[in-house]
């Protein structure tokens, strides 16, 4: 847990740097280090998912664990989290920001990945904290653009940061016997298409922005499909 909390910082930290930089900073150049970080996201996306050693795995996890999440309705409760500690603690102009935005976004770019995956586990199984600390500091870069460009919600985010990367590493001595290599390089991979998404919503690609948050079942269903996969072949 001490790494989660360091994330955390760096992200706290880096966003008001960001919130406070922003009135220096031109639009235009606001809107081109969005750009270049769309393109970024893109890359670790992409990064990720070619490691798959299962194509059909990410295809059918993808598949599968969108539809879990489009019926829990995770991107609206996200959403509505967000809304909820806007109205609840904002008054006035900074309510009127795109404070629910700048929420959801963050939370899918800081939690979602290969290195928030392996860092957790790492942290949580060996006490290893080198992963997350790599990531604190990409985090700290990527945390001063949003803040700027999206404001005091992407600060906030810093919760989910808490709930889901912080529950992530304290389950991973539980799900241990079950992370073998194959598990964890398709999570990754599973994490890698869905930060490809977030690029596509970054780089405003689309007319309706990808529910992103919906896909995060996605990466939790290798854990079911690689074990089960391997049961399968060896029947066969």
């Amino acid at each position: 847990m001490p790494a989660v909390f360091v994330n955390m910082g760096t992200v706290l930290v880096g966003s008001l740097l960001g919130i406070a930089l922003k009135n220096a900073l031109r639009e235009s150049l606001q809107n081109a280090v969005m750009t270049a970080l769309g393109l970024c996201t893109a890359l670790i996306g992409i990064s990720s998912a070619i490691a798959t050693a299962d194509v059909l795995c990410v295809i059918i996890c993808m598949a599968l664990g969108t539809a879990i999440g489009e019926l829990l309705h995770i991107h609206n409760g996200i959403e509505n989290a967000g809304d909820y500690i806007k109205k609840r603690l904002l008054k006035g102009e900074a309510a009127q920001s795109r404070f629910t935005e700048g929420f959801v976004s963050a939370c899918i770019l800081f939690c979602v990945g290969s290195m928030t995956i392996m860092g957790s586990l790492e942290a949580g199984i060996h006490a290893d904290y080198s992963i997350i600390f790599a990531k604190s500091a990409l985090d700290f870069v990527s945390s001063m653009a949003f803040g700027a460009a999206m404001g005091i919600g992407v600060t906030f985010s810093v919760l989910f940061i808490l709930v889901f990367q912080g529950g992530l590493t304290l389950l991973a001595g539980v799900v241990a016997p079950y992370l073998s290599a194959a598990v964890v390089t398709e999570m990754s991979a599973v994490g890698g298409v869905i930060l490809m998404g977030m690029a596509i919503n970054m780089l405003e690609l689309r007319r309706e922005p990808i529910r992103v948050a919906n896909m995060l079942p996605c990466i939790f269903l290798p854990l079911l499909y690689v074990p089960l996969s391997s049961a399968v072949s060896a029947l066969l």
